[in-house]
């Protein structure tokens, strides 16, 4: 008789996991927000006022991503998900 293979869980890598996760889609988000920021820019679509509060808030949550990355010892590189044929999830910088 084989033995059974069980999925054995470990609650630190589960939340690390899942962290991860949660990272990707927030970088995600960052990334088409910082681009189309930079568009409305180019445009001249924004007050003075504007562009500060969107540089500050965009330099505010990278700073932010980098607390939680480094918190779980996650580095930039390990939120670009693989998608098979399709290539990376997010742009190579």
């Amino acid at each position: 008789m084989t033995a059974r293979k069980r999925l054995e869980l470990e609650p630190d890598t589960v939340e690390r996991d899942l962290v991860k996760l949660v990272l990707t889609v927030v970088e995600l988000l960052r990334q088409l927000m910082e681009r189309q920021a930079l568009r409305r820019f180019d445009v001249g679509d924004l007050t003075e006022e504007q562009e500060e509060r969107i540089g500050l808030t965009l330099m505010l949550l990278e700073d932010r991503m980098a607390e939680l990355r480094d918190r779980y010892g996650l580095r930039p590189e390990d939120l670009n998900l693989d998608l098979g044929p399709l290539g990376p999830l997010l742009p190579r910088e």
